[in-house]
């Protein structure tokens, strides 16, 4: 029994070996091949990495969504101070800031030009504020709208004031986009399959007098098949090896360019890198699209191939 296993295992790794020398015999097919699955894989790949990049950046936009409370006037400061410290705890809430009744007079006695008029004035028309930055769920941007109705409920609110059009817009967007990259990325897999199925189904061709000789000699279609599976697999992981260096390469290229522009905008933003993980599964992905167009043409012509024809 373990005689017989380790036979398995010992073929097993010398078609594993001789299908990867075989792509060595013939670099200039082979490498084409290669190429082309690899820059199918890394289209999709490197439009999700500057999604990532895009939505990071996005998440430094959120500061622009601001919650404004304007307090009833006869609030006491006492009072007022206290819901600010009930409200920074809040889960919804990223920030706060308090601006009082005076300080709201003298940010409008600077901004408005209306000095001299306010000074007519015996009270204060202005209520004190609170504003907020809320957190953006890009999943549910209506929660900011509920956190909204909460707290006008409040008996120390008057009215709160939001303008999330631009954040539902935002959030649209970005949705159009990760839907078109799936799509594409399903096109490029269809492609890639299409790709590896034609390249084995040449290569079958090529050895179909090999494998009438193997048929005749009794060999069964699961050991004449373990060769080219085994070269869809080389196939879909130099292939996907690829794309993700020439992922990283692009945006080696745009890192420079990128913190540049940033600097000019006076923001810390760096570019982000695919990730090991996520480079990893390309590479599988990349794998299981080879073993799938092999195993398909090897499926539909391997049976085509029989000694008496």
């Amino acid at each position: 029994m373990q005689t017989q296993l380790q036979s398995y295992f010992i073929n097993h790794l010398r078609v594993f070996l001789s299908s990867l020398g075989r792509l060595y015999q013939f670099p200039g097919p082979s490498a084409m091949t290669i190429a082309v699955i690899a820059i199918a894989l890394a289209l999709p790949a490197g439009f999700y990495v500057m999604l990532k990049n895009a939505q990071q950046l996005s998440g430094g936009w959120d500061g622009a969504a601001k919650l404004s409370l304007y307090l009833k006037t006869n609030t006491s400061p006492d009072k007022a101070q206290r819901l600010v410290d009930k409200l920074s705890v809040h889960a919804q809430v990223d920030s706060i800031n308090f601006i009082s009744r005076q300080d709201s007079l003298q940010e409008f006695r600077n901004n408005s030009g209306f000095g001299e008029a306010l000074d007519t004035l015996k009270t204060n028309p202005l209520p004190a504020v609170i504003t907020i930055t809320p957190i953006i769920n890009e999943l549910n941007p209506l929660a900011v709208e509920q956190l909204k109705q909460e707290l006008a409920a409040l008996p120390e609110v008057d009215i709160a004031q939001l303008d999330l059009q631009w954040v539902k817009r935002l959030i649209g967007i970005m949705s159009i986009v990760q839907r078109a990259l799936l799509i594409l990325a399903c096109m490029l897999g269809i492609a890639v399959i299409l790709v590896i199925g034609n390249t084995i189904r040449l290569d079958i061709q090529n050895r179909a007098r090999e494998i009438r000789v193997q048929k005749l000699i009794g060999a069964t279609n699961t050991f004449i098949r373990r060769p080219f599976l085994y070269t869809g697999f080389w196939y879909g992981t130099l292939g996907g090896t690829l794309a993700w260096i020439l992922v990283s390469i692009g945006l080696s290229l745009l890192s420079g360019p990128t913190q540049r522009l940033a600097g000019l905008y006076q923001s810390e933003f760096e570019l982000s890198y695919l990730s090991a993980a996520a480079g990893l599964l390309m590479i599988f992905t990349s794998v299981s699209l080879g073993y799938v167009g092999s195993w398909l043409a090897v499926s539909r012509h391997l049976k085509d191939i029989e000694p008496g024809q």
